[in-house]
């Protein structure tokens, strides 16, 4: 099978089929992580890895398991040139790993070179790609139309001011930016930087925090400030979904000590994360919002990573042991019936407690396609058998890239796209499903779905 050609991913004729009715559907994107600044000020990408690597942890990851040295990564003295070149001396040597597919997939598709990543070639893709990045119709906007993106949630702190969100919209960008409230930063009262950030909460709200009820009033302001400029969604990263019923009282006394500069007990944080979990939630509620918990990330395990670079550099790993049922029942009961929820897990030993969960709670409550390291071709496969085995697959969600580079919005899709007719099809040809239904459902996942449970 030719690589990357018409039958990637798909091992079965009706599948081949229920791909091509599908492939070119407008893309929603629920859930990424764009510069919107960047989207804004609409500037061609300077070269290959400016576009392919400079931002994403997974191209890393994968190229320190091969040796590539740090000064060749995120380091400052080296070029970008030096560093695609790094990047090309192994990147065949990652063959297996869905990154290789992304970024051969992004070249082919969007800059229309077929040149395998290598050693050899990394200088001639070097030349090629800075030449095809160049080009007009290669602004980040004109790319996103290109890609047919029709509505993309970005992910923001309740501070930000959202500036480049509204002038997008007044500039009648041809894609739709939406902003997605994400308050971990107010949650994570157990953090070294908790206070530093309430300060700059304050700051934004113009007030000085006496009570854990004015901490709401402000979030409470800022999430009317983000549906004032089109938000649909709040989204909460959380290792694990505490969302206990939790008295007023006892989470003002702990805001209050924590407030103060005093030293939390753990019990203490999860209740505050609990309390402020459910108050979000409420508002949430009350807008008609979806509210995402992304579960399971377990943070800058490797200490030296952390140490000499910081957060989100590849560090984070996923733990097979979250309890998930016991800290997150509380809340599915209090907003059974009356909030839209979707639940994402990256490890996928969780697939089935999420599943089974979406499935005893009715409608409202549904699984997000598989997140992060369970985003690829094998997860999303296992993901789909599962929940067709044990939930209704028309309630899933539908894809977000997660992503945090503009050409892989369309390949992430792709990917999902053909993963999604592959599993469909072998439906139908096992005589599981009639076509006419696994047409209805491929389109309904691809497209349908999220954009009538984001309400875009």
């Amino acid at each position: 099978m030719e690589f990357l050609g018409p039958n990637y991913l798909i091992g079965n004729q009706t599948g081949l089929a229920l791909f091509a009715s599908i492939k070119d559907l407008p893309i929603i994107d629920a859930h990424n992580h764009a510069d919107v600044k960047a989207i804004w000020e609409n500037g061609n990408f300077s070269d290959i890895w400016q576009a392919e690597a400079a931002t994403d942890h997974y191209v890393w990851e994968c190229l320190r398991k091969r040796g590539v040295t740090e000064e060749f990564l995120t380091g400052k003295d080296r070029t970008n040139e030096e560093k695609w070149l790094a990047l090309a001396e192994v990147f065949d040597e990652l063959v297996g790993n869905p990154t290789y597919e992304w970024v051969h997939l992004d070249l082919k598709r969007l800059l229309g070179i077929d040149e395998l990543i290598c050693a050899e070639n990394g200088k001639l893709i070097w030349d090629k790609a800075k030449a095809a990045l160049a080009r007009p119709e290669m602004r980040q906007q004109q790319m996103l139309q290109a890609m047919n993106v029709e509505v993309m949630c970005s992910t923001d702190d309740p501070v930000d001011s959202l500036e480049y969100h509204r002038k997008l919209a007044e500039a009648k960008c041809p894609v739709r930016v939406l902003p997605t409230f994400r308050p971990d930063k107010a949650m994570n009262i157990f953090k070294p930087d908790w206070r530093e950030y309430i300060g700059k909460l304050e700051a934004c709200v113009g007030t000085t925090f006496e009570s854990v009820l004015d901490l709401v009033a402000a979030l409470q302001q800022r999430h009317d400030y983000f549906a004032e400029n089109g938000c649909v969604a709040s989204d909460h990263g959380v290792e694990v979904p505490f969302a206990f019923d939790v008295e007023e009282e006892d989470a003002d006394e702990i805001f209050r000590k924590a407030y103060a500069g005093h030293e939390l007990e753990d019990d203490e944080a999860v209740l505050f994360m609990s309390y402020l979990l459910n108050e979000v939630a409420e508002m949430d509620a009350d807008k008609g919002w979806v509210f995402q918990l992304h579960i399971g990330a377990v943070r800058d395990v490797r200490d030296s990573l952390f140490d000499e670079i910081g957060p989100d550099t590849g560090g984070d790993i996923s733990d097979h042991m979250t309890d998930i049922v016991t800290p997150l029942r509380d809340l599915l009961n209090r907003f059974d019936d009356r909030l839209d929820i979707v639940l994402y897990n990256l490890n996928p030993v969780h697939t089935g407690t999420l599943a089974q969960l979406t499935r005893a709670f009715g409608a409202r409550v549904n699984l997000g396609l598989a997140w992060w390291l369970n985003d690829s071709p094998i997860g999303m496969k296992r993901q789909l058998e599962y929940v067709g085995s044990v939930d209704v697959l028309m309630n899933m969600a539908g894809m977000v890239s997660d992503s945090r580079k503009v050409p892989s919005y369309a390949s992430r899709h792709e990917m999902f796209r053909r993963v999604l007719a592959d599993v469909v099809g072998e439906m139908v040809e096992r005589g599981q499903m009639p076509l006419p239904l696994a047409e209805r459902l491929v389109r309904t996942l691809a497209y349908e779905r999220p954009k009538q449970l984001f309400k875009l």
